[in-house]
């Protein structure tokens, strides 16, 4: 079995793969980065005494509905299906605690906050018992299965404090799913006599922490295994989990862009912009930084899948804004398109069907590999399309009609998350305004202009919400290791108030879950949390569109703050907003 412990300052790794711990001495800092390692969030009343940090259970529900759901969960879950919801109290009476040793993994992509989460941790554990340790699997899931780690000290834990991204420990997309990964996971565990194992993550990193949860109750190992919800997308999310970490500093990056953009666009007075807006499942992101920055338009997946629009109804409808806005004279705009957002249009769920089966074959494959123009490889395509599939396809712009075939994900599949769906969108708009010019309907020249809001979000320094909402979701995971829970996902309440009336809770992972068929077999799943069409949020939204459509209605909402009027500085978003 590989190991690997930690040095000071260097860490021996895997030669086959270079990792930021070799080179902890080259970050260097900006003044604010050395300002922000002396934040210190503030906690919850519940959780200020580790010593005495109790749970009990409640009588909220909590639980599927479907007795048909409750039985299929109860048969792939039988040790930790039906548990309770928990709360946090102050217990005086409670007997000196023993040390502890946890272990952290980082999965999935990255949001602000997770530096926090992990010093959290630390900070609980040691205020548990000062023996106790922190151990961090490297670079994800993948540590867990192949035993490579690093002991986490308070020297590292300092110099990560209130920062983003994963670089302390790295994080991967591992996902462990065979008999195989987990007795490896494991025996990892029990080589280094683990008490409780943390996983930070979104959905399917949760699942798994359900699944290493019930496999270690089911194998009598005293290690414990709980989840923390991670996700900036804001899918995550239910009536206790209000939000996802990450979400909120996200959010206030890519909408202070946003209004950046949409100040250039006003001040130029000639360009539409065209933003890509990152989640591909669900368009929390969209609505939020829509209700926080009012672009012109903004496009909900949701809504367009439940209306059933087609592509050229939605190109019809911003050419119409185009139009309305150039006959007062303004030129220029903003409109966001979810990441996602062709998944949800009637005819493209089609094609991408179709073109799968079509790019599954050794027929399609050979043949595109001989042919060297792509203009060439898409007539071929088209070729093998027929009906509504064909007429999609033909009306596409050439490179996304490129994309749609070259582009494919590890299955072989359309890699849809890498179609540039903010140019499509823009270069059929452009097409359509072509046809009014000529038709002497529209007179003007339109400029689009193209740009993602994605990865540059999630590696930002977190906005004090999330650094104090990840600073108390440690202390939560920690709380539930001590009391000997598992199978549970930190919960932290009534975000929207202020830090001291923060309600601690820990929830059963198993009423996440779904179960959904897989390779013809049942297999459970957290299912994603889409934009609720009846909601707060989408219905503040679609009372004002109209108005954001026409007129100049933007709000410029400057870079995320961390010092000055608490008003500013601890500002939330509309998300959590809802709960209050």
């Amino acid at each position: 079995m590989s190991t690997s412990e930690d040095h000071p300052v260097n860490v021996t790794e895997d030669k086959s793969k270079p990792s930021a711990f070799a080179n902890l001495d080259s970050l260097t800092t900006s003044l604010l980065h050395d300002a922000r390692l002396q934040y210190t969030p503030p906690l919850p009343p519940a959780l200020q005494n580790m010593g005495c940090l109790s749970t009990k259970e409640t009588d909220e529900k909590f639980e599927e509905l479907d007795p048909g759901l409750s039985f299929s969960l109860k048969r792939l879950f039988p040790q930790t299906h039906g548990q309770k919801i928990l709360d946090f109290y102050q217990d005086n009476t409670a007997t000196a605690a023993q040390p502890l040793i946890l272990g952290v993994v980082l999965s999935g992509g990255q949001a602000p906050g997770g530096h926090n989460v992990i010093a959290g941790l630390f900070d609980a554990l040691k205020a548990i018992h000062p023996k106790s340790e922190l151990i961090g699997f490297k670079d994800g899931p993948g540590g867990l299965v192949n035993n490579k780690y690093i002991r986490l000290h308070k020297g590292l834990i300092d110099r990560y404090r209130n920062t983003g991204g994963f670089d302390m420990i790295g994080s991967g997309r591992t996902k462990i799913s065979t008999l195989k990964q987990f007795q490896a996971t494991a025996s990892s565990l029990e080589y280094l006599n683990m008490d409780g194992l943390v996983i930070i993550g979104g959905d399917d990193s949760n699942t798994n922490a359900a699944l290493i949860a019930e496999y270690l109750k089911q194998n009598n190992m005293k290690c414990k295994c709980v989840g923390v919800p991670k996700t900036i997308d804001g899918d995550l999310s239910n009536e206790f989990i209000e939000i996802s970490f990450g979400y909120d500093s996200c959010c206030k990056v890519y909408s202070n862009e946003i209004s950046n953009l949409a100040r250039d666009a006003r001040s130029a007075g000639k360009y539409w912009f065209f933003l890509k807006m990152m989640g591909r499942s669900a368009s929390h992101i969209t609505l939020e930084c829509a209700l926080q920055t009012r672009p012109n338009v903004a496009l909900i997946s949701e809504e367009i899948l439940k209306e059933k629009k087609t592509l050229q109804d939605i190109t019809v409808e911003i050419a119409d804004t185009v139009c309305k806005r150039s006959r007062l004279g303004k030129d220029y705009g903003v409109v966001l398109i979810p990441e996602g957002l062709i998944e949800f249009i009637p005819e493209f769920q089609i094609l991408i069907q179709d073109l799968n089966r079509t790019l599954a074959t050794k027929l399609t494959q050979t043949v595109l590999a001989a042919l060297k123009k792509d203009e060439l490889k898409v007539d071929y395509v088209e070729s093998t399309l027929s009906g509504a599939s064909q007429e999609c396809y033909a009306g596409l712009p050439i490179e996304i009609q490129i994309q749609l075939i070259l582009d494919r994900d590890p299955h072989g599949n359309v890699a849809v998350s890498q179609i540039e769906t903010e140019r499509l969108v823009g270069e059929m708009v452009a097409k359509e305004l072509e046809k009014r010019k000529k038709a002497d309907i529209y007179k003007q020249n339109f400029d689009p202009r193209f740009h993602f809001c994605g990865y540059q979000g999630r590696s930002v320094f977190p906005s004090n919400f999330d650094a104090k909402y990840c600073y108390a979701l440690g202390f939560v995971a920690a709380g539930l290791l001590k009391n000997g829970h598992t199978g549970y996902i930190s919960c932290v309440r009534n975000l929207a108030k202020p830090v001291s009336e923060w309600k601690p809770c820990g929830l059963p992972l198993t009423g996440l879950m779904n179960i959904e068929e897989r390779h013809g077999q049942p297999k459970p799943v957290i299912k994603k949390a889409l934009v609720e069409l009846e909601g707060t949020k989408f219905t503040l939204f679609k009372e004002q569109r109209k108005h954001w459509a026409i007129q100049d209605a933007y709000i410029f909402t400057g870079p995320v703050q961390f010092f000055g009027p608490e008003s500013i500085t601890d500002d939330t978003n509309f998300h959590v907003k809802a709960f209050l």
